[in-house]
Formats: structure tokens, sequence, C-alpha cells
């Protein structure tokens, strides 16, 4: 076997985007090919398979989620589901009120949009993480007001990992009368989400996240309950909350990545929390002033992100060609500014330009984690041994 240094570069860098399975590739292969037929095509053969293979993924969809198929939307990915979700409940719901409660540590895709609505009179109130990352549920509460129409609060951090006490959210937006969108663009697929059990309301999700092709995702939206205004206008697809032609080759793999999550999640998250695990060990012994950005007890399996105190992140993954690996959030990486989720965890901003977020995978091996973790400690050591601040 050859060494990793001698292959590609090890693929560190699965909260960015994922590898599509090849189990998922030969599912949508056709797609491309003979079953070429537009899904909305209701009179003849080949739209009525283009259809019939959007419902079947429509299912695999629903049951990773714990949803039915009629609550499933499709969209373009997580971006355009937490558009939907959050300018689509404001449209349709401005005579309830006008106010939004999130979290400082959002997604760009969740905290942009807020910020564009609040330009057209919505308020917002942005609540900070504790130094952990998790939420205070008594200031959420607290938060809460008679004219507050949304909570939106990631399931889990795209940067740190942090898993959020989703269930107590939900229950607390139940509680008060609110609706509850989870940005689950991290979390799907990788742990499991019942969003029954979890009093979700809405729920985004994106399929290049968990091992299936970039440009498809979907809204889960809870039937009766949930008044809705559409952000594309256009024919009526999707129970009229998103036109467009159906993207039938990107949602059949959609539906195949769910369905591998639902068969291997448990045996995927056991594997990669101890590889991670290993890799944090390795890190820990070969190095000094190492720190762990966010809880470790509610992370997801494979995320670690970590400062190197007295390196820059930048510089570190500039000695680092044969690994991938990345600073924060792939979606803010052309932006010179520290990150702003670790900024809003008490973290400084030249302990925040030393950290570095590994993402585990599916195809992460043992001897790609104990390569990585020798690769950055010897990279470490040596950039400090240039400018020594310990």
């Amino acid at each position: 076997m050859a060494h990793p240094s001698q292959r590609q570069p090890v693929y560190l860098d699965h909260h960015s985007t994922t590898p599509v399975d090849p189990r998922v590739l030969t599912v949508m292969l056709p797609f491309f090919g003979p079953k070429f037929g537009n899904a909305a095509s209701r009179s003849h053969r080949f739209g009525w398979e283009a259809e019939q293979a959007v419902e079947f993924a429509r299912k695999r969809v629903a049951a990773l989620a714990g949803a039915t198929p009629r609550e499933i939307v499709f969209t373009s990915g997580a971006t355009e589901s937490n558009n939907l979700a959050i300018k689509g409940v404001v449209e349709a719901c401005r005579v309830n009120g006008n106010h939004i409660v999130t979290m400082a540590t959002e997604h760009k895709a969740v905290l942009d949009p807020i910020r564009h609505l609040e330009r057209s009179g919505l308020a917002a109130t942005v609540l900070p993480p504790l130094r952990d990352g998790l939420i205070d549920p008594d200031r959420l509460r607290a938060a809460i007001r008679p004219e507050t129409l949304l909570v939106s609060v990631m399931y889990a951090n795209n940067e740190t990992g942090v898993i959020q006490p989703i269930r107590e959210i939900g229950a607390i937006c139940r509680e008060m009368g609110v609706l509850f969108h989870c940005d689950a663009a991290q979390a799907f697929g990788k742990i499991p989400i019942d969003v029954n059990a979890d009093n979700i309301d809405l729920l985004s999700m994106s399929a290049h996240k968990m091992y299936g092709p970039k440009g498809v995702g979907a809204l889960y939206v809870r039937r009766r309950k949930v008044g809705l205004a559409a952000q594309m206008d256009g024919g009526g697809h999707e129970s009229g909350m998103r036109s467009g032609t159906l993207n039938v080759p990107a949602i059949v793999g959609f539906g195949q990545a769910c369905a591998l999550c639902t068969a291997e999640m448990g045996e995927e998250c056991a594997r990669l929390g101890q590889l991670r695990d290993r890799l944090l060990e390795q890190l820990a012994h070969g190095l000094e002033a190492v720190t762990v950005n966010g809880s470790m007890e509610h992370r997801l399996p494979g995320n670690l992100n970590v400062s190197f105190a007295g390196v820059n992140a930048e510089t570190l993954l500039m000695n680092l060609p044969e690994v991938a690996l990345s600073t924060g959030s792939a979606c803010s990486s052309a932006v010179a500014e520290p990150s702003h989720v670790l900024h809003s965890l008490g973290i400084g901003e030249e302990l925040a330009r030393s950290s570095v977020r590994f993402g585990l995978g599916r195809f992460n091996t043992a001897e790609e984690i104990d390569f990585v973790a020798g690769r950055v400690i010897e990279s470490v050591k040596r950039l400090r041994a240039f400018t020594p601040v310990l």
C-alpha cells in the first residue's frame, strides 16, 4: 500500500463537502442517459419514470428525518432551504408578528437572510452561545416575545461541530407557540434526527454534506401547521412551495445517500468518533498549547476544531499540501476576518486565527489519521521554532 503522502492528499474537510459515495453515483447515472425524463411530464413513460424515481427518493429523505414524504420540498441545497424557511415564514405570517430569534454561531445562510429582512422592518434577537458553544435555554425562553414568529437554531455547527440541545429548544418553542426552524446541513445523515420527537417545524438539509451530489437539498415543512410563502414562482412545483424543473439525477442520488445513512449511521458514528479521539490524543500528546474549541461532549463524531497557539492556521495549511483541511467555514473562506463562530465563543482573535477544522469522513482510515497527526505535529513545531511564543 502506498504511503498517504504518495497518494492524493488526505481529505479531512468533510464539513465543506463530501465525496459522492460510489453507490450513490451508480443509481444516478441512468438518469443522465436513458431515464432523462422530466418529472412534471405526466403524459408519457419518460415523465412517469422520472416522477416515480423522485417520489421514491422523497420517501427515503423523509424516513431519515422522521417525516412524511408530503412534508419534503426539494431545493437546490441548504442555503435555499434556509432562505425559503426564514423568508417564507416571515412573508406568510407577517400579520402575526415581526420578530425572529437566532444564535450568533449560525451559518451565514441563516444570518444573512435575517439581516436582509431586518432592512425591511423585521426585528431579530441574536443570542450569544455559552463558552462551550451551546445555547442557554433560559436565555432563549426570555428572548421569545408575543410577536416572535420563528426561532432558528442549527442542529450542529459547521465549524466546531457542537450539537445543540435541539429537543429542549423544540419543547420551548412548542410551549411558547412559535415555529422552530433548524438548519441541519451538518447533522442530517450523521446523527439521528426525528422532527416529531424534536418538535422541529422546518428542517434544512443538503445532500453534498452526506455523500450525495452537490446542488440538491430539501426543506421539511410540517403539514397543517406551517404557512410558507414561496420564494420562487413559475409553475407551482413542489406543492407550490418551490417552482422549477426538478433535478432528477441529483434527487435520486440524495435519496440513495439517505438510504445508506439510514443503514450505516450507527456504525459510522462509532468509527468516526474513535478516529477523531485518536487524532486528538496524538495532537495533545505531541504538542503543547493545543486548545479544543467547543464542547467535546456535545459534538459531531467526525469533527475536531483546535487552536495551535502561536501558529497562524493559514500558514500551517500552506505547510501541509498533502492534507486537505480548513480554517473554518468553506462558505466564508474568501473572507480574511477571523471566524464569527469562534469570536462568539469568546475566543480571542489571535487564537481564532490559529484554529484548524478537522472534518473526518466515511472513507478515512486509521493510517491516514496517524499520518496527518504526525505531519501536523511536525509542522506546528517547525513554525513555532521561527516565532516562539510558549
